[in-house]
């Protein structure tokens, strides 16, 4: 088995990427995609499919309903039709802008440093 990859938050996932992850058959989640309009992967060439955020937190929902709390999935379309198509939040914005400005301080201090290394030559 491949070792795992990090990717960024917005990265698209390969389905077995997504299969790992949730820790199910590739099959598994080509079912969802039959039984649930809502996952709508990309593919490409040769029927690969990409997974967006949304598609891979939407899986992992569906996945938590199905296996820990003991939904069917019946009962899972029934209840992902009741809440709409609300998108599902990719990424929490304060969580962003916290770190945009965490980043931003570590380029002050990096800049700092070489100013000051430049200073003392």
């Amino acid at each position: 088995m491949a070792p795992p990859v990090d990717k960024s938050a917005g990265a698209y996932r390969t389905i077995g990427e997504v299969a790992r992850e949730l820790g199910v058959p590739q099959h598994k989640l080509r079912y969802w995609e039959g039984r649930f309009p809502q996952i709508k992967p990309l593919t490409r060439a040769g029927d690969r499919r990409h997974y967006r955020p949304e598609d891979v937190a939407l899986l992992r929902r569906i996945h938590g309903l199905l296996g820990e709390q003991g939904y069917t999935v019946r009962g899972v379309q029934q209840l992902l039709a009741q809440e709409g198509k609300a998108p599902l939040p990719v990424a929490p914005a304060p969580r962003r802008a916290a770190r945009i400005t965490e980043l931003r301080a570590i380029r002050a201090l990096l800049s700092d440093a070489l100013a000051a290394d430049g200073a003392g030559r």
